[in-house]
């Protein structure tokens, strides 16, 4: 995408259908006179009433207490400077959806239209009762130290400046983990700090706390070494000056254990990396270029152990592991501020996991066979769904040993179970497909690229490395479509009709005739199949001139579905073919099947959608809890539609115990735990989290995952083809770009995992 695209693109998303990335909704029910009389005048005298007699009250009442206050008054805003306060509000807002998406914390961004720092206290001071906490945001140096210093003595809620303290708890955590497997001690290490700002001088303080020296460390700002007889040094900076003269960065990095990079990019060659002591830890920070790269790192040195700011490389120092979890353990506890012993237990914690077994939707969103605690693995990674229950635990408990919490937890496995629900609605999964696509892109074919929508969609999966696009369609359309929304990458254009192509139909047409010649396929059948790009797309995969085909945008499902299941085989020991729908719920990810090819399945036709569904939920790192459904609980109904699931159970525990499955059971009991303990204790579904649901029959499958889309705007990704020989997936008649991008990163995936599949077969 060229630079006028990218520039159109961003000002869309922030604009369209709504301006801005956060809104406000309402959490009481409000459609009946009752309803509202309650909620404003008058009940609303009642709880206004008791928050006058108990200030603490607001808590109970309001939703003060999982509130929080981004603020800037935008003078140091991301890469950009000082571009004032209603320039940095996007920024602000994005701030409040991370913080939402991470860790269920509402936020009001506040932008302030002042550079006076005791106005912006002031300021802050006066709407400090709305929140249960203060995220400082985007605040230039040294005027940020000052603010941060009197807000927190001040105020008795917490407060945090996350540029300064997030790099520095998440760097400390990796810092830790860095030294033990350098088998070095902090107290002994040699540390460079290449940047002076407020960024470095947080993290600088917090490895002292963990036992790095002072007179160990060198702090240079872009004029070089901090040095005591340098009168334009804040006292902050003053702390980490030297005596003496002023030495290069070079000289100082020669023999250091430790450099830490919070500057710009590549100041840090491979020359001074070599003169560094053995076991090298090299945290280059910079984004987006860090002060040495990766890859140059690690080739220069192997003993390197390297993190940067970089989601494309090996420990990423990423704030998002920080203050969502920060805020939410300091709210839950009602802590009066963000004391260094809960920025110390966020550091612990977060070293501590990085070094317990990793969870397999972990592994499986980063295409590793198994992270481990190592030099690529010494701070966990942002998806990781054990942060929430790890992290925010641990700052409540420090904030109750530190005296500064005011609602201390008792039952802190009942306090896991919330957090954990908190999530339920959060779509990680998206993030988790992509990021696995984008591990090992593969050769996607888009057999409607003729269309402005479909091929939007490649546009973004081949601008975000997801796959590579091979476009099909009328080519002229296409070139047009691509130079209207810049699309200006150089990828493969097929018509299949066109006289050039020939060949290549023929080929393929012969190819077809040869499998399908003894079933009613002529050789003139199979040629002008092939001038239908939906036959010539699925034999470009079966050719092996691509990896996937993504079609259905513009056709009904059975009119695409037919050519695909004429060319491409079952794959080996499937029995049918079958869809799932994965439906990204408030409760979590839920998988629906058959939504899409089996009208009236047979009871071993359900044991074996349940089998397939259970082997997809895998590849997404879910572990299946599988309900089948029915109108019948268990055997009240002896009708064949219930019978059938019943049968099908029934060989599912015969034959498959290891499985987590029960039914036949109605839906809601499947859903509502209380509900099934209570009615079906000897259910093997009993206790657990339900998050598949098999259908008796299609009608059922199909107008359920419907509904849930288009009544409650559940994300729905599917239908997922399973069964096939080959990775082809179809999108619903009409899909959005998102959907087709999700299914263009589902089919990747698909592709990933026969290709491992085949090559372990090969070995």
């Amino acid at each position: 995408m060229n630079k006028e695209s990218k520039k159109r693109e961003a000002l869309l998303y922030h604009s369209e259908p709504t301006p801005g990335k956060i809104q406000v909704v309402p959490t009481k029910k409000y459609a009946t006179q009752r309803d509202l009389s309650l909620a404003y005048s008058p009940g609303v005298a009642e709880p206004c009433l008791a928050i006058a007699e108990n200030i603490d009250d607001v808590y109970k009442y309001t939703a003060k207490g999982n509130l929080v206050a981004v603020i800037s008054n935008g003078t140091a805003v991301l890469g950009l400077g000082n571009i004032g306060p209603e320039a940095g509000k996007p920024v602000m807002e994005g701030k409040g959806l991370l913080f939402k998406i991470f860790s269920d914390i509402d936020v009001f961004d506040i932008e302030i239209g002042t550079e006076n720092v005791e106005e912006f206290i002031q300021t802050v001071k006066n709407i400090a009762p709305t929140f249960g906490g203060i995220n400082l945001e985007d605040i230039k140096a040294p005027e940020s130290f000052e603010i941060e210093r009197r807000l927190v003595e001040e105020l008795n809620i917490p407060v945090m400046h996350d540029d300064q303290h997030g790099t520095a708890i998440i760097s400390s955590a990796a810092l830790i983990n860095a030294l033990e497997l350098a088998g070095k001690k902090a107290e002994d290490v040699k540390v460079v700090v290449s940047g002076a700002g407020s960024a470095a001088i947080a993290c600088t303080d917090l490895y002292v706390l963990l036992g790095v020296k002072v007179e160990n460390v060198l702090m240079f700002n872009s004029k070089g070494l901090l040095t005591k007889d340098n009168p334009a040094l804040s006292d902050l900076q003053l702390k980490y000056a030297v005596e003496g003269p002023k030495i290069s960065l070079a000289d100082a990095v020669k023999d250091a254990d430790v450099f830490i990079g919070l500057s710009s990019g590549d100041i840090l060659s491979p020359e001074m990396l070599l003169t560094m002591a053995k076991s090298p830890i090299v945290f280059a920070m910079a984004n987006p270029n860090p002060e040495i790269d990766y890859n140059l790192a690690v080739e220069t040195r192997k003993d390197v152990i390297m993190a940067t700011g970089r989601s494309d490389f090996p420990n990423q120092v990423n704030n998002v592991l920080g203050f969502p979890y920060i805020f939410r353990g300091a709210l839950d506890v009602r802590a009066t501020k963000i004391n260094e012993e809960m920025k110390m237990a966020a550091v612990k914690a977060l070293a501590i996991l990085a070094k317990e077994p990793v969870p397999e939707q972990v592994n499986v969103a980063y295409g590793a066979t198994k992270l481990g605690f190592g030099q690529e693995y010494i701070i966990p990674k942002p998806f990781d769904p054990r942060l929430i229950t790890v992290v925010a635990p641990a700052v409540a408990k420090a904030a109750m040993e530190s005296g500064v919490a005011k609602n201390p937890i008792t039952d802190w496995a009942a306090y896991e179970d919330n957090l954990r629900e908190r999530m339920g609605n959060d779509n990680k999964m998206v993030r988790l497909i992509t990021n696995r696509a984008k591990l090992d892109p593969k050769r996607i074919v888009f057999a409607e690229a003729d269309h402005l929508n479909v091929l939007k969609a490649a546009q973004i999966v081949y601008e975000d490395g997801i796959g590579f696009p091979i476009l099909l369609g009328n080519k002229e359309v296409i070139l047009e479509l691509k130079a209207e929304l810049g699309f200006d990458a150089d990828l493969e254009i097929i018509d299949p009709k066109t006289d050039e192509e020939e060949a290549r139909r023929n080929r393929f047409a012969n190819s077809f005739w040869e499998t399908r010649g003894r079933r009613g396929v002529s050789k003139l059948d199979a040629e002008k199949f092939m001038r239908e790009r939906n036959y010539f797309a699925a034999m470009m995969v079966n050719e092996g001139e691509a990896d996937a085909v993504v079609t259905g945008h513009s056709r009904s499902y059975p009119s695409v579905v037919k050519p695909m299941m004429q060319l491409i085989p079952k794959a080996q020991n499937a029995s049918l073919i079958a869809t799932a729908n994965m439906m990204l719920t408030s409760r979590g990810p839920m998988f629906l099947s058959d939504t899409a090819i089996n009208i009236n399945p047979t009871a071993q036709d359900l044991v074996n959608i349940a089998i397939m569904t259970s082997k997809t939920a895998k590849m997404f790192g879910i572990e299946p809890v599988i309900a089948m459904i029915s109108f019948s609980n268990f055997g009240s109904s002896t009708s064949e539609s219930a019978s059938k699931v019943r049968e099908a159970v029934a060989y599912l525990h015969k034959n498959h115990p290891e499985m987590i499955v029960d039914g036949e059971i109605q839906a809601d009991f499947a859903l509502n735990p209380e509900m099934l303990q209570e009615k079906f204790p000897f259910s093997k579904l009993a206790g657990k989290k339900v998050n598949t649901l098999i259908f008796p029959n299609l009608e059922s499958a199909n107008i359920t995952y419907k509904l849930l889309k288009e009544l409650y705007k559940v994300n729905s990704i599917g239908p997922i083809m399973m069964g096939m020989g080959k990775p082809v997936h179809i999108f619903q008649l009409g899909a959005s770009v998102e959907e087709m991008v999700n299914m263009a990163a589902i089919a990747v995936i698909d592709a990933q995992e026969k290709e491992n599949k085949k090559n372990k077969i090969a070995q």
